[in-house]
């Protein structure tokens, strides 16, 4: 049965990448379909000189997205799943997350190869509150700054002489054909990934059941298991845009989960890590259950002082 769908995207050449890849998946399972974008502007990418923390978080990336499918604009939008809220809002379903890419960070620099080369008070930018709190607990002695825009800003900033070092996600750098500016990925166990980070997912109404069916069609179920533990984590410490929250799932064996997590204080001066391993068919009950012992360990003091900062 052929379909007529339009993807809500935002403008920047990743989010439009990754529109491009979920319709060219779409398109490849329903070839009689015909699959179209609907690039929109958000408010979190109209105000670039705001830290996201200060006008709302991630959030602000996917509302106009969704406000385009509760107009009957659109059909789906497509997410980073990082940008994704812990829990969706009323009317809204997140039909399938797709096989995840590289979820690492990357280290890029014009003149240090390595993280652990930057000298003392070296300039080290970054847009997530997470790498900060990572980057300052490891190297207290850096100067973080925080540096917003498109993946392309963030370079030519670089490039300007601006900072020392900046650091990225590794899979938008690869999606955009950019990996070369790759200096150093930097390993999971140092600089553990944002929860969701290299997952892409395809949100639609939740009244859609046809649709919804159609789209489970591109889930990934390995990549979805580790999302749902990681997802899980963040719903019970209320992780936002403004928390230094980081969480990463694998997968061990056959039936095996590994879940890692880290809370910070912005300029690393504090920090809770905990894990936890169990049956992957248990992986939200797996997230939920390292929040609780994160918390029972100090993690509730630091959320309370971080939103007392926000």
């Amino acid at each position: 049965m052929s379909l007529r769908l339009r993807i809500a995207t935002r403008k920047s050449q990743l989010a439009v990448w990754q529109a491009e890849h979920v319709r060219d998946r779409l398109q490849a399972l329903y070839p009689e379909s015909e699959v179209g974008l609907l690039p929109m502007s958000s408010q979190g990418d109209d105000m670039q000189d705001v830290s996201l923390a200060r006008i709302g978080g991630k959030g602000l990336f996917i509302k106009a997205l969704e406000d385009a499918m509760l107009r009957g604009e659109a059909e789906l939008a497509v997410h980073s799943m990082k940008d994704v809220p812990a829990r969706m809002p009323e009317g809204f379903a997140l039909a399938a997350v797709l096989d995840r890419g590289d979820p690492r960070d990357a280290f890029v620099s014009n003149r240090f190869a390595r993280f652990d080369e930057l000298p003392a008070g070296a300039r080290l930018g970054t847009s997530s509150q997470r790498r900060a709190a990572i980057a300052c607990w490891l190297r207290p002695d850096l100067q973080v700054s925080t540096l917003r825009g498109n993946v392309q800003t963030r370079l030519r900033r670089l490039d300007e002489g601006r900072f020392d070092a900046i650091l990225l996600a590794a899979a938008g750098l690869r999606r955009l054909g950019l990996e070369s500016r790759i200096t150093e990925v930097l390993d999971t166990t140092r600089f553990l990934p944002a929860i969701g980070q290299g997952a892409l997912g395809i949100e639609v109404r939740a009244d859609d059941e046809r649709l919804y069916q159609r789209v489970r069609a591109l889930a990934h179920a390995d990549s979805e298991d580790c999302l749902r533990a990681e997802r899980a984590l963040n719903a019970r410490l209320g992780g936002s845009c403004a928390t230094p929250l980081a969480g990463y799932a694998v997968l061990e064996g056959q039936d095996g989960l590994h879940l890692r997590a880290f809370l910070g204080l912005p300029d690393g001066s504090r920090v809770v890590t905990d894990a936890v391993r169990g049956p992957r068919g248990e992986a939200q009950a797996l997230g939920t259950r390292l929040a609780e012992r994160m918390l029972a360990h100090g993690a509730d003091e630091l959320l309370a002082q971080l939103g007392a900062d926000i």
